[in-house]
């Protein structure tokens, strides 16, 4: 990999002996005069690191440093400077600067502080690309939510998502398996390639056999060419097995084998198949009862279970509700060219207090169901079906003006503070078993208290 160096020296001797040393190292060097001409360079050259004098005509070394950061806010600056004014350089690491060395460098200690500025550069990049991609794709398929219980799954995703492991997610219908998948792929060094989804509860061995491993021309009957199968379609990618616990016990022992030797045998043909493919699978069943019960491989499910990601049910996730009920709306509103904006108090307490058996899933088509048949630019209570109305009783569900709740819980975060008094009610304000139950710690409870106005309550 080529390692680009940008040298600020007003000194044409000492940029000399550093391009000699760097490029010895296997370093490209670019030279600016001046902290003018640097800026210059930086804009028209990707470089990787620059090292900058600390004493220059003109713009000096600090006055460089932060206009460096102003243009290219991750790339590592090490500073020069001349024996005796060492504090002014640490002032410079104080200011962002990611190390020093005194003039004249010695040369290993040169090679050695910039390949590791670089390397840091390199971890900076990676870093922000993987948070980039976790957001999304820009099409709505992102996983929404800041609870622990969330932030445990994206830790995760963040954690495997680079390695070669194949991982198990797991969980109810509707939590969002797949979108985790998605996440697992974006982070992962194969994200270039291919990320294909396969659900093997929609249909019947035979065709998920030829769906997999794929088959060749004349295997069976209207079998008229050749065809790969979804292993050889993900080829330097990801595979995504969905509803894996449904897979029948014969197709479990070729899954296995494909999994243990990477090789495929296509229906029809004598000759196995090299594949190079990343497993994830999802299920909504416990798969150890599974295994227990002898409806599931147990060398399977430990050769797929290497890392498991638990997708938290809504239920256990009441702080996510506001922002997941606003990112639905805004999605909904897009897909069917309504223009509603908001929704009212009284919708959002109804939608706190039902359980959401169907998770997420069940949540977007309750919310794209009232979208369509509003009148208006905000979603009431009147627009919910009856079986959610029903844990409240739709009596007792009351819009602005009737409800006990204060006129200002019309934003998304009046979900929120419903969901913290809901749960102090539960545990007669016992305010550790109300940390405990929402996921969250004592002093961030207290602080959404005080944030809503009940720290008084019991």
């Amino acid at each position: 990999m080529m390692k680009r160096l940008l040298v600020i020296d007003d000194e044409p001797g000492h940029r000399l002996m550093v391009k000699a040393v760097m490029e010895d190292a296997g370093w490209t060097v670019s030279e600016a005069g001046s902290g003018e001409q640097g800026l210059e360079v930086l804009e028209s050259d990707n470089v990787d690191v620059a090292l900058c004098d600390m004493r220059m005509p003109g713009m000096d070394g600090m006055e460089t440093l932060e206009r460096i950061h102003m243009l290219r806010p991750q790339l590592p600056v090490v500073m020069l400077t001349a024996f005796g004014t060492v504090s002014t350089a640490v002032d410079a690491m104080k200011r962002g600067a990611y190390d020093y060395l005194t003039k004249p460098a010695d040369n290993e200690e040169l090679v050695t502080v910039l390949d590791k500025a670089q390397e840091y550069g390199r971890l900076v990049r990676e870093n922000e690309q993987l948070k980039s991609r976790l957001k999304g794709d820009g099409q709505g398929r992102e996983i929404v939510g800041d609870s622990p219980p969330m932030r445990r799954v994206l830790d995760l995703v963040a954690q495997a998502g680079p390695s070669e492991a194949t991982v198990l997610i797991s969980g109810e219908s509707g939590t969002g398996k797949e979108l985790i998948a998605e996440a697992l792929h974006k982070a992962s060094l194969r994200a270039a390639k291919p990320l294909v989804k396969v659900n093997c509860a929609a249909l019947p061995e035979n065709l998920l056999e030829s769906e997999l491993f794929g088959y060749m021309r004349g295997a069976f009957t209207g079998a008229v060419k050749d065809k790969p199968g979804r292993f050889q379609l993900a080829q330097g990618g990801t595979l995504f097995l969905d509803e894996i616990g449904e897979m029948e016990l014969p197709l479990q022992a070729k899954l296995l084998r494909a999994l243990q030797e990477r090789v495929v045998e296509p229906l029809g043909s004598v000759r196995p198949v090299e594949v190079d493919v990343r497993i994830l699978a999802a299920t909504n069943l416990d798969l150890k009862q599974e295994v227990e019960e002898g409806r599931f491989r147990e060398d399977l499910y430990y050769r797929l279970n290497v890392l498991e990601i638990v997708a938290p049910p809504l239920r256990e996730r009441p702080l996510d509700l506001p922002p997941l009920v606003g990112h639905l709306l805004d999605k909904l509103s897009r897909k069917n060219h309504k223009d509603v904006d908001s929704v009212s108090p009284g919708f959002l307490e109804a939608l706190a207090g039902y359980a959401w058996p169907g998770n997420v899933r069940e949540l977007e088509n309750v919310i794209e169901r009232a979208l369509i048949l509003s009148r208006s630019t905000t979603l009431g209570i009147e627009l919910l079906p009856e079986h959610v109305l029903a844990p409240h009783g739709s009596a007792n569900v009351k819009e602005p003006g009737e409800s006990q709740a204060p006129a200002d819980d019309i934003s998304l975060a009046g979900a929120e503070r419903e969901a913290l008094v809901r749960a102090l009610n539960a545990h007669g304000g016992h305010r550790e078993k109300t940390a405990q139950s929402l996921g969250i710690s004592r002093r961030t409870l207290q602080y959404k208290l005080s944030k809503y106005g009940l720290t008084n309550r019991r």
